[in-house]
């Protein structure tokens, strides 16, 4: 009961929906989703933070980069069955619609200093 309770609370963010909305489009970086949700980069660390703690989300190392995604076949089955609830309920939901149609044109590679600097600071709270 308390892991459910755990990821219900995380649910209650808007901003944390909105990145695992957009998380389940594709794995990104934390300057991608700063850039995404335009808000500071230490919130996002701490929004990835808790959705990684109670198991909506991995972190994996790609060189010096970051990257979160959506964690595939939880042993917990509500986790998977609110994701794909999420996607399916938020679709007509126009700050997802927004969220979407911005998605593409967000990629590390257009914002690369930008990015560096924010991974560093990333690592240096993780450390």
């Amino acid at each position: 009961m308390d892991e459910f309770v755990k990821v219900m609370k995380a649910l209650s963010d808007m901003n944390r929906v909105k990145i695992l909305m957009a998380l389940q489009q594709r794995s990104m970086c934390v300057c991608e989703l700063q850039q995404l949700l335009e808000v500071p980069q230490p919130t996002v660390s701490k929004h990835l933070k808790l959705l990684e703690a109670c198991g909506l989300l991995r972190r994996t190392k790609d060189g010096s980069w970051v990257n979160y995604s959506i964690v595939k076949g939880s042993r917990r089955p509500y986790v998977s069955i609110l994701l794909a609830g999420l996607q399916h309920w938020l679709e007509d939901d126009p700050q997802i619609i927004e969220l979407q149609q911005k998605l593409p044109q967000i990629h590390r590679s257009l914002i690369v200093s930008e990015c560096a600097e924010t991974e560093k600071r990333a690592d240096a709270m993780e450390g």
